[in-house]
């Protein structure tokens, strides 16, 4: 199902924030994100704002420690200082600047957010445990911070975000790759659709939602052996999708949008549809309550397997 939707500048979400953020830890996967970030922070025309975390020192450890933490404390300043200077090297005229702060990563980095259009974050991605290597303070922060997260893999560059060129390697001389959106149907949120669709409208590419269904223990004992009753089922999700991006096709009419509604599990199919896209963007409910899990499976399985950037966008 093709559907003609459109451009626009943003997402109606009250006062624009002043900064795109990423947080540096001197890592491969942090600096592939402070890349990523200050890209983005072009397409936004916003500044860029580099932000390193150190631990805080208790007290009851000695002046020996004392001095390694001072050591440490060089080193973090001058990688800062040096990512600084490549990002002003590779993008000529964007404003950026730098912060060193102290405390748990996790909680600076989530209150740090807050003042920003969105937080950049590293993450190494799939590994061969299992995938299981997004990190402790990524997942921290993903699961508590209250403005879009984008978490970018190490090794990731611009020309990954776009086609592939006449000698089938991706060319940032040819359109950016879609942005891919998982949506619920049942419960869609107008932060998340509209994030991606800005995001879509600024890259002048298109939209491919992707929408991931299983049918009820009533239904699915039937739908091995019943074609038709697969067929309208299928019918009906669809049916609800169109619905729910109707509004936003009329808001976005420059943006073409591709919708699939399938039969499976919906991380399983954002895995597989990040691997053709500049972006993938998934929802968080907020959740604050200090118990419980505060990130969904199919967020949590599309951080751990996607090949692409993700923006995890938070909503109520």
């Amino acid at each position: 199902m093709d559907i003609s939707t459109g451009v626009g500048t943003g997402t109606d979400r009250g006062p624009r924030a002043v900064t795109v953020t990423v947080g540096l830890d001197g890592s491969a996967e942090s600096r592939a994100a402070a890349d990523w970030a200050a890209r983005e922070a072009r397409l936004l025309g916003l500044p860029l704002r580099l932000v390193h975390v150190r631990k805080s020192v208790p007290e009851r450890r000695g002046r020996a420690s004392l001095a390694g933490t001072d050591d440490r404390q060089r080193g973090a300043e001058q990688m800062v200082r040096e990512v600084a200077e490549e990002v002003r090297a590779r993008h000529s005229g964007l404003d950026v600047t730098t912060e060193q702060s102290s405390g748990r990563p996790a909680e600076v980095l989530a209150r740090a957010a807050e003042g920003s259009e969105l937080l950049v974050l590293g993450s190494r991605g799939l590994s061969g445990i299992g995938g299981f290597l997004v990190g402790s303070v990524g997942l921290s922060v993903v699961a508590h911070a209250e403005r879009p997260v984008v978490l970018v893999r190490a090794g990731g560059q611009a020309a990954d975000e776009y086609e592939t060129g006449p000698v089938g390697a991706p060319s940032a001389a040819k359109p950016f790759r879609p942005v891919v959106l998982g949506l619920d149907a049942e419960q869609p949120d107008e932060e998340v659709i509209g994030f991606a669709f800005a995001a879509a409208a600024r890259r002048a590419t298109s939209l491919r939602v992707v929408h991931g269904w299983t049918p009820s223990a009533y239904y699915a004992y039937g739908l091995s052996v019943d074609i038709e009753l697969h067929g309208d089922l299928m019918s009906q999700e669809t049916s609800a999708l169109t619905e729910v991006l109707r509004p936003w096709c009329a808001k976005f009419p420059d943006v073409e949008v591709t919708a699939e509604s399938s039969y499976g599990t919906p991380g399983d199919h954002l895995a597989d549809a990040s691997r053709e896209a500049s972006l993938v963007v998934v929802g968080r409910r907020i959740r604050r309550s200090a118990f419980g899990t505060h990130i969904g499976p199919v967020t949590h399985a599309v951080l751990h397997h996607s090949v692409a950037p993700v923006a995890v966008v938070p909503h109520d």
